[in-house]
């Protein structure tokens, strides 16, 4: 395709920048509209994934019929079908009427079904059945319907994941996935972000009838620098906050930090067990373990030192270890008071002991054989409602993790 044909579509549509990913797809959706193979698009949100099915449909033969724009992650999975498919009269509760569908209203024209990742296993099967025999049946009928519609999904899942987490039919996949095109986010488009910024501003200065903002050499390198995970989107919220507030229309490097996010706020990464706790989210069972493992591993240390320095000092190994065992309740002096006695918190294991004076260096390793996990998160998630008296909102937030993650763990263990 020849760089004016390009200029102009990018002209019609909106699209600034001139990255050669960017001008690669534009290329791409112009050479498959005439086509009516499915295409797939895909990229991170807020890159602006919506303009290409336009494009698609625009430059088709199927020009002049009907266009759809499906979010399928905003409509409620008990809907779902109807909203795409149609219902008949009394199909469920609430059809007061009959209903056509999106799949009966676009015949003829496209579909551009927007977050495809979302849609439920079982509209999976029937968007399938569309693909492949251009067939469906609406809601509560039992007659097969014919609808000449193309279909154009964008996404912003990992599908290949979602595909090996059973939540996305590979079927599905390989039938929508045709055609493919990825869509560069903004902080791969290096230049493309100040132009970007720029066409914002003027837009925001004639919206709002001020000057438009501009940056001085520093504000553009930290503007360039930034890695946007909020992409285009992000930016035109930014510059039209800037554009409204700040009464003195050169933007330095200090006001731009103003409105940029630190790292933390926009990272992705999940923080280190050994960072802040307030940073700290533990969504699942594994996280929880490794927080459990991790103090465990803490007492096993001071349980070593105690040791060590009450070696030579007999007398006070029953004080001593009596308090311990008191306080944590995995560990207690039993026997002989010259022997340190490990007892699993499992009733169906037998006891354990090892002679104090003999390879006190294994003591780490002898504790973490004889413990359980889920003892010791029982022992734990106990300890800490003791100490709130019960009360779960703020043992949940010592614990680090939610109210209901905590009542599932009651209910597993019996401490209610």
């Amino acid at each position: 395709m020849i760089k004016n044909d390009i200029l102009q579509v990018k002209q019609r549509f909106g699209i600034i920048g001139n990255n050669d990913q960017l001008l690669r797809d534009i290329d791409i959706a112009i050479q498959v509209a005439p086509t009516d193979v499915s295409v797939l698009i895909t990229g991170e949100s807020g890159v602006g994934k919506e303009s290409f099915p336009q494009i698609i449909h625009l430059y088709s033969p199927r020009k002049h019929g009907p266009y759809f724009a499906v979010n399928c992650g905003a409509i409620p999975e008990g809907t779902i079908d109807s909203e795409l498919f149609g219902h008949e009269k009394g199909a469920f509760t609430g059809a007061i009427g009959e209903r056509k569908g999106y799949f009966g209203e676009a015949n003829g024209g496209t579909i551009f079904l927007d977050e495809v990742g979302e849609l439920p296993l079982a509209t999976q099967a029937r968007l399938l059945r569309v693909l492949e025999t251009g067939e469906f049946i609406k809601v509560g009928s039992s007659k097969v319907e014919k609808t000449n519609v193309r279909i154009v999904a964008a996404t912003n899942v990992n599908l290949t994941q979602a595909i090996a987490e059973g939540r996305f039919r590979e079927d599905l996949y390989y039938r929508l996935n045709t055609i493919s095109i990825k869509i560069p986010s903004l902080r791969e488009r290096g230049e493309d972000i100040d132009l970007i910024f720029r066409k914002f501003a003027n837009d925001f200065a004639e919206k709002y009838h001020m000057p438009a903002i501009r940056l001085t050499e520093k504000a553009r390198q930290r503007l360039l620098a930034f890695s946007w995970p909020g992409n285009i989107r992000q930016l035109k919220n930014i510059t039209e906050q800037i554009s409204i507030i700040e009464t003195n229309r050169e933007i330095t490097d200090e006001i731009l930090a103003l409105y940029l996010p630190t790292v933390n706020e926009t990272s992705k990464m999940p923080t280190i067990l050994g960072g802040h706790k307030d940073s700290q989210s533990f969504e699942n069972e594994r996280e929880i373990l490794y927080k459990v493992l991790f103090e465990l591993r803490q007492d096993v240390t001071e349980l070593k030192k105690l040791v060590h320095g009450i070696m030579n000092d007999q007398d006070k190994i029953v004080s001593v270890s009596k308090d311990y065992y008191q306080s944590s309740k995995p560990f207690a002096p039993v026997g002989k008071i010259d022997e340190l006695t490990i007892i699993d918190q499992q009733p169906t294991t037998n006891k354990m002991s090892r002679p104090m004076g003999k390879d006190i260096q294994d003591t780490e390793e002898y504790v973490e054989e004889a413990l359980s996990l889920n003892d010791v998160e029982r022992n734990m998630i106990t300890k800490v409602l003791e100490k709130h008296h019960g009360k779960r909102k703020p043992a949940a937030k010592e614990l680090n993790i939610s109210e209901r993650t905590l009542y599932r763990k009651i209910k597993e263990y019996g401490l209610d």
